[in-house]
């Protein structure tokens, strides 16, 4: 019951975490769940996921590119009209971009992974602030990443993108704090689901080598457990951010990757 009576919108509802943390979001017992992404098979093909394993929260589906401040305050106000209140924004959508060295990057490439990563994600939280402080009440979770902590050249624009969006959330959390509103970051590492699944397919078939050893070498770099965490478990540390467990928690930046990178 960790999001009783919650109203709680997603972002970046797609293959993986996404679907995964509206997945929780019902299992957890909220009372509606939002869906935002840009293709409406997506969100149909979530709602019937929900319903198919049994869950009966309300569900409003709304086809939404958070690129666009507009389809944003769409969102926000189908949402409030709809339910009267927003509990809770899970910052999850994001734009990876290619996978190049930072000294070999396109910076028109960098552009559009930073219009999705820091500027949509800014449109999202706009969008939602003004009900949350006429609640003076509200969660905000981004989900951020390890390739901040721990460089990954390949990821470059990617992750500096991801390290704006850090800077943003220090500054949003002292000033929406006095309005009752918190805002944390997860920072997650590798996520067994089906995009980390195609990835490694992927990496496997280029080098030549079976995807179980490439897996296997990530998953020794992992101290809990010595395997890649699930993305459903990762989903459950961003509501857990969203709930009401973390009333006393604002401005956190909680490292979810199983211990791959550990904070000194």
């Amino acid at each position: 019951m960790l999001l009783k009576n919650k109203v709680i919108i997603i972002s970046g509802i797609g293959p993986g975490m996404g679907i995964k943390l509206a997945l929780r979001a019902a299992e957890y017992q909220a009372k509606a769940v939002v869906l935002a992404a840009r293709t409406q098979s997506m969100l149909d093909e979530t709602e019937q996921t929900i319903r198919d394993a049994g869950y009966s929260c309300e569900i409003l589906k709304v086809a939404t590119d958070i690129s666009l401040p507009e389809q944003c305050q769409r969102l926000a106000e189908l949402t409030i009209a709809k339910f009267g209140r927003i509990d809770a924004l899970i910052n999850s959508a994001y734009a990876h971009g290619t996978w190049e060295s930072s000294s070999n990057s396109s910076m028109d490439d960098w552009r559009k992974v930073m219009e999705v990563n820091l500027y949509g994600s800014m449109n999202m939280t706009q969008a939602v602030v003004p009900q949350m402080k006429k609640q003076k009440d509200g969660s905000i979770v981004m989900i951020n990443t390890m390739a901040t902590r721990r460089p990954n050249q390949l990821e470059a624009g990617y992750a500096v993108s991801k390290g704006a969006l850090k800077t943003a959330v220090q500054y949003l959390a002292e000033d929406l704090g006095p309005f009752g509103i918190r805002i944390n970051s997860t920072y997650n590492g590798w996520m067994w689901g089906a995009p980390v699944k195609t990835y490694f397919q992927a990496e496997a078939k280029r080098q030549g080598v079976p995807m179980e050893s490439l897996v296997d070498l990530i998953a020794k770099q992992i101290p809990l457990r010595n395997e890649i965490p699930d993305d459903a478990d990762c989903a459950s540390a961003a509501l857990y951010l969203a709930s009401d467990y973390a009333r006393a928690v604002t401005g956190a930046q909680l490292d979810v990757s199983g211990g791959h990178y550990l904070p000194h």
